[in-house]
């Protein structure tokens, strides 16, 4: 008998939910072009989730490895109590960004073969956004520790102001902006989905 998760629904019996027709689920009535079923835009859909993981755990695992090595220079014994708290809060945020980032795929492991697909894309889609804003955080504070360890406290919160101003045109303002274009240029019922 299979135990079925609160938050993970399984198929009802004799329905396979990997073969769902946009006739079967209202929110894939997307008609983008592509000749897909809902399955098979769910696979290519975890397909990219599983490629955006790949790049920013590689990402990541850098700024880890870089925190993890600065313990052990000997110049660390010369920074001041803040900037130890510092660094270990961001040591602590680099373990939490691993940690979102591989939350999809620990939960595609936990639920594989159950036809829950759709449901997996849209969490790891979610947990995405998440380790992207934790990396956000990550890289600021990783560029605000270096300047306020070599040139000081106010050279690193011009550093953190340039940096946020770049990240939020790049990562919100630049993709707002390409969302609007591209529904505008679709029909009504094709916005928003993809």
């Amino acid at each position: 008998m299979a135990v079925q998760s609160a938050l993970i629904p399984i198929a009802p019996a004799g329905h396979d939910a990997g073969m769902l027709t946009p006739s079967d689920d209202p929110r894939d009535d997307l008609r983008d072009g592509r000749p897909e079923s809902a399955a098979q835009r769910a696979d290519r859909n975890w397909a990219d989730v599983l490629q955006e993981l790949r790049v920013l755990q590689t990402g990541t695992q850098i700024l880890t490895g870089f925190l993890l090595a600065l313990a052990f220079q000997p110049a660390f014994a010369d920074l001041s109590g803040p900037q130890r708290i510092g660094y270990l809060l961001l040591v602590g945020l680099s373990a939490l960004t691993a940690i979102l980032a591989l939350a999809p795929v620990a939960l595609h492991r936990a639920v594989f073969h159950r036809g829950v697909k759709p449901i997996v894309v849209r969490y790891g889609h979610r947990a995405l956004i998440a380790a992207l804003s934790a990396v956000a955080l990550l890289l600021a504070g990783v560029v605000a520790f270096v300047f306020d360890v070599v040139v000081g406290v106010e050279a690193a919160v011009i550093a953190v102001v340039v940096l946020v101003a770049v990240i939020l045109v790049l990562w919100v303002v630049g993709p707002a902006v390409l969302r609007r274009i591209g529904d505008d240029s679709r029909p009504s019922g094709e916005k928003g989905r993809e």
